[in-house]
C-alpha cells in the first residue's frame, strides 16, 4: 500500500527512526510512581498515529491495551490494513468526550503531537487531569522547555504554570530534524508529565486560571498593569503590603505557589 501523505494543514511529520519511537513508546507508564499490576494493562490512548511508527511498539507491549486516535483518513486506511488488531477512533481528539471513551478508571495519553496544536492537547489533558496518570510524548523542542521551565526564565510562562500546578514535568531528550519525513524547520523533545500529588489548588482554580492567563498577556510588565482589572484596590493591613508585593512583579517571577498566593489575597481583596 501507498504511503500516506504528509499533510501540512494537519501538522504532519512523520518520524521514520525506529529508536526514537521505542524510546518514546517507553515513556508511558515508566513515569508512573506505583508498579502496575502484571495482571492490570495501562490504557492507553496515541493522539495521531500516522502510519504507526509508535504505534507498533504500543501495541507489541504486553502491559499496554491500546486505542489510537487519528484526524487523517488516509492515515486511517492505511491503519487498518496495516494494523487490524488496533482499536482505531476515526475524529479529533479535541472534539472528543474521553469520558465517553472511558466511562471510569485511569488512561494514560501519548504521541508524537502535531506542531500546531499540542497547546490545546495538553489544556485538554488538563480538564482530565485526575484520571490521566501520565501524558507523554513528542512535541517541538520550544513548547518542550516552555513546559518544563522553572520560574525566572525566559520560556515560562502560561503552560508551565498550569501544568506543573498538577504535574511533574521531565524533558527527557531532543530529537533532530532529519529523523522525521518530511524534517521539520524546528527541533523537536519528547516529554513526561506525571501527575504529582496535589488532587486540587488552595485556592478557586477557575480565578487562578484567569489570573495567571491575564498576567503572562502583558508578560514585560509589572503585574499591577495587567492584573488591574482583577485586583479591588482597597485592601488594607498586611494582606494588601503582601499583594503589593506581587503586583510590582513580572508574572515569570511567581512559582506555581506564588501564583496560588496570589490568587487567595485577589479574592479576598473583594471580601
Amino acid at each position: 500500500m501507498q504511503r500516506v501523505h504528509a499533510k501540512k494543514f494537519l501538522g504532519q511529520h512523520f518520524l521514520k527512526d525506529l529508536n526514537v519511537a521505542q524510546r518514546i513508546a517507553e515513556t508511558t507508564y515508566k513515569g508512573q510512581s506505583d508498579q502496575v499490576p502484571s495482571t492490570e494493562k495501562v490504557r492507553v490512548l496515541e493522539i495521531g498515529p500516522g502510519m504507526g511508527v509508535l504505534t507498533q511498539f504500543l501495541l507489541k507491549d504486553p502491559n499496554i491495551q491500546l486505542t489510537a486516535i487519528e484526524i487523517d483518513r488516509e492515515s486511517v486506511a492505511y491503519l487498518k490494513e496495516w494494523y487490524p488488531e488496533l482499536h482505531l477512533i476515526e475524529g479529533d481528539f479535541l472534539k472528543l468526550d474521553l469520558n465517553i471513551l472511558y466511562p471510569e478508571g485511569e488512561f494514560n495519553v501519548i504521541g508524537n503531537y502535531p506542531y500546531n496544536i499540542s497547546s490545546q492537547i495538553f489544556f485538554k489533558v488538563l480538564e482530565y487531569k485526575d484520571r490521566i496518570p501520565v501524558c507523554s510524548g513528542m512535541i517541538q523542542k520550544e513548547v518542550a522547555e516552555r513546559i518544563a521551565s522553572k520560574p525566572g526564565k525566559k520560556a515560562y510562562g502560561i503552560l508551565s504554570v498550569l501544568l506543573q500546578a498538577y504535574y511533574d514535568i521531565e524533558y527527557l531528550f531532543t530529537v533532530d530534524e532529519y529523523v522525521f519525513n518530511p524534517p521539520p524547520k524546528v527541533k523537536s523533545a519528547v516529554i513526561r508529565m506525571t501527575r504529582n500529588k496535589r488532587r486540587r489548588l488552595e485556592c478557586d482554580e477557575e480565578l487562578f486560571k484567569t489570573v495567571v492567563k491575564t498576567a503572562f498577556n502583558q508578560r514585560r510588565k509589572q503585574m499591577r498593569n495587567s492584573l488591574k482589572g482583577l485586583v479591588n484596590p482597597t485592601t488594607e493591613g498586611e494582606e494588601n503590603q503582601r499583594l503589593e508585593f506581587f503586583l510590582t512583579r513580572r508574572p515569570e517571577q511567581l512559582s506555581v505557589e506564588e501564583f496560588i498566593e496570589l490568587t487567595n489575597l485577589i479574592e479576598k481583596s473583594h471580601e
